[in-house]
């Protein structure tokens, strides 16, 4: 049996700052990761696909976290296709910002950025979560075909947002590709009334790593604003769907990271406690 790291996709969200989860004294930048750390074994950071991240932040987050603590670092946005603002760009770059040498820079920004965590051993993975326009075809295996040659080395976990990936018989030759390369899949949950909404499969692509990704099932999904979409709030009912399912992916992966993206006040952290006790019972 594969062990089982669960918690949120956040630390630093301003809606669970202010939700009081933070004891007095720990709410500064160093006290709240301390105190995350010390209930949970695993984090994501969503920071850095907003911005490329630095070397000393990821520093000072390797020197916070006690050992066996892991950080799932969520890809820069450019490097997976979706809209990026020029202001978070480095200075200098062609103008041609998707073109080879700028990408090139990019790309090795972020991994000089990452690099504290890799070298600490608390990288769980890079997450690169792709838009839901990355459809199935050539030009998209292509595409992770380059990101599995940038990559090489790293421990990887894709998440696809385009239902078509996991429905139907591209499901097992998306299974085959993820596996190709050595890519980890990323199981999602969410409600699945829209239909954009990508299918709850449990596929074990890598052998190291199995992810599982909740984004909660508001019924707002794809239509409100942040705050709409996110503010899920799971049942014991809900979470108990998954825990033979985590349970059934330990069986087959060396680990499994399980992250509740609900971040709307506490709820993320709270069903994270919740989850870990259900899977203890």
């Amino acid at each position: 049996m594969g062990e089982i790291l669960v918690g949120s996709c956040s630390w630093t969200d301003r809606a669970l700052v202010s939700s009081g989860w933070y004891p007095s004294g720990r709410r500064d930048a160093e006290g709240r990761l301390r105190h995350y750390a010390e209930r949970f074994p695993v984090v994501e950071v969503d920071a850095t696909y907003y911005a490329l991240p630095g070397e000393r932040t990821s520093a000072l987050w390797a020197g916070r976290t006690p050992d066996g603590f892991v950080f799932d670092v969520k890809a820069f946005s450019l490097l997976t296709g979706h809209p990026t603002r020029a202001a978070v760009l480095p200075p200098g770059l062609p103008d041609d910002i998707r073109g080879p040498e700028a990408l090139d820079e990019v790309w090795r920004r972020f991994s000089d950025g990452i690099r504290p965590l890799r070298d600490a051993g608390r990288l769980g993975a890079v997450l690169f979560q792709f838009p839901p326009w990355f459809r199935p075809g050539p030009r998209a295996r292509e595409f992770l075909d380059r990101c599995a040659e940038r990559t090489a080395g790293w421990p990887v976990c894709v998440e696809f947002r385009h239902p078509h990936w996991w429905r139907g018989e591209q499901e097992h030759a998306t299974a085959g590709l993820l596996r190709s390369h050595g890519f980890a899949a990323v199981a999602v949950d969410m409600a699945q009334s829209p239909p954009s909404a990508v299918p709850p499969v449990t596929h074990v692509t890598c052998g190291r790593l199995a992810v599982v990704r909740l984004h909660g099932r508001s019924p707002a999904w794809g239509t409100g604003s942040k705050e709409d979409r996110f503010r899920h709030e799971y049942t014991d009912d809900e979470l108990c769907e998954w825990v033979p399912r985590v349970r059934a992916l330990a069986r087959r992966a060396e680990q499994v990271h399980v992250l509740f993206n609900t971040c709307c006040g506490d709820r993320a952290v709270r069903a994270a406690e919740r989850m870990r006790e259900l899977l203890r019972a």
